[in-house]
Order: structure tokens, then C-alpha cells, then sequence
């Protein structure tokens, strides 16, 4: 299995690109949105990366962080999403926008990827509002969700990766849904409750994003 490659970027095509490892070119497909934030060609890149293997068929899948790459693969185990329509999805929304999708039953937002449909996005919503929670608490931590697209640099220079700074809303996020699951929350509960807390006051911090989720978590 094939789980990462770090190379040269050698050509970037429509939905894919060519990664020149040693000498060895491999067509990775990837989002519209990863393609964007690729380096040109001649550039140092790395990208974790899926392989899926059919009868007639070996194709690779490229992410930028492992969270992204673990909800392609959740997405495609609901039925009627193919790697393809999975990799549609995270281009439109990302994986932070997959993940409040999911949490909010917002399948409208899912729908405007391309070529899904609306029972479709219907069922991504229902089939992993259970599954959803364990992968946006890996989002949230530094360490799981380290961007591995490369800085631009000259191909002869040392390959040096600063880790970035985690996202503070992702981070504040995983948090909060492990305060409330220790309380005894749910998962879906816990991480609806989150996701709407979060839409209403963008950048909050952790504790007063406990309060508002647990406001709406008390009974009515």
C-alpha cells in the first residue's frame, strides 16, 4: 500500500497530478481544491495518499493532511459514493465543511458537489452523523492534521517542512466534543451540538463553546 509520496511535482493536470519520485512518475488524482494549493511544476511536494484497487483499475488518491484522506474513505463507504464523487465532495466543502455538513444534517450543502445528487448527499448526512465525530476530533489535533503539501523551493535545497499552526476553531472543536462525550453525551449529539455552536459564534474559545453546546444539549 502505497501511503505517501514526497517528490518533484512534474505536471499538474485537470483532476490529477504527476509526482516524480526518484525517477519514478506517479498520476496521483486529487480536489479541486488541493490542485489550487500545489506548488508549480519543478517544486518539492508530498501528499498522503490511498490507493484503490479494482479488477481493471489502480488509482491513487492524493490529501494534504491524514484527516482529509480518513474522510475520503468514510465517505465512500456510504453506498452510491465512489472515490471520485467522495474526492467531489471534500473539493466543494473541504474537510472542516464535510464534517459541520454532516453534524447539522445540512445535505443541501453536500449536494452542491458535483455530481451528487440530493438523495445522495441525503445519505452521506444520515449513513455518518454516528461515524462522522471520531474524524473531525483527529482534524482537530495538530499532529494528525500537519499539512504535508510542500513550500515552494528550489529542487537541489534541503527539503525542510515547518509544521503549521493547528487551527484554532478545529482545535477548540475536537476539545469541546471531548468535554461533552466525557459527560456522557452521545457522539452525534455532542457533535451536532458543537458544529451549531461554532456556526453561530466563529472563533470561539473552548470553554464558552462547552456553554453554548451544553445550553443546547439541556433538555427543553
Amino acid at each position: 500500500m502505497i501511503g505517501k509520496l514526497s517528490g518533484l511535482v512534474d505536471y499538474k493536470g485537470a483532476d490529477h497530478v504527476l509526482i516524480d519520485v526518484r525517477g519514478v512518475g506517479y498520476v496521483v488524482h486529487v480536489s479541486d481544491r488541493v490542485m489550487a494549493a500545489l506548488p508549480p511544476p519543478g517544486q518539492a511536494v508530498a501528499l498522503y495518499t490511498d490507493l484503490l484497487v479494482r479488477e481493471d483499475l489502480l488509482q491513487l488518491y492524493g490529501f494534504p493532511t491524514l484527516a482529509e484522506k480518513e474522510w475520503h474513505r468514510l465517505l465512500m463507504t456510504v453506498q452510491g459514493v465512489g472515490a471520485k464523487a467522495a474526492l467531489a465532495i471534500l473539493g466543494a466543502l473541504g474537510p472542516d465543511g464535510v464534517g459541520r455538513a454532516i453534524a447539522l444534517g445540512d445535505w443541501s450543502a453536500v449536494a452542491r458537489a458535483k455530481g451528487v445528487g440530493p438523495k445522495t448527499a441525503q445519505r452521506v448526512v444520515l449513513d455518518l452523523k454516528d461515524k462522522a465525530p471520531s474524524v473531525m476530533a483527529m482534524a482537530g489535533r495538530a499532529a494528525e492534521a500537519e499539512v504535508v503539501i510542500e513550500p515552494s523551493e528550489p529542487a537541489e535545497a534541503p527539503k525542510r517542512r515547518a509544521r503549521p499552526a493547528p487551527d484554532p476553531d478545529a482545535a477548540a472543536a475536537a476539545e469541546a466534543l471531548s468535554a461533552l462525550t466525557n459527560l456522557g453525551y452521545g457522539p452525534s449529539d455532542a457533535v451536532a451540538a458543537v458544529a451549531a455552536a461554532q456556526a453561530e459564534a466563529p472563533g470561539a474559545a473552548t470553554p464558552a463553546l462547552i456553554r453554548a453546546a451544553l445550553k443546547r444539549l439541556a433538555p427543553k
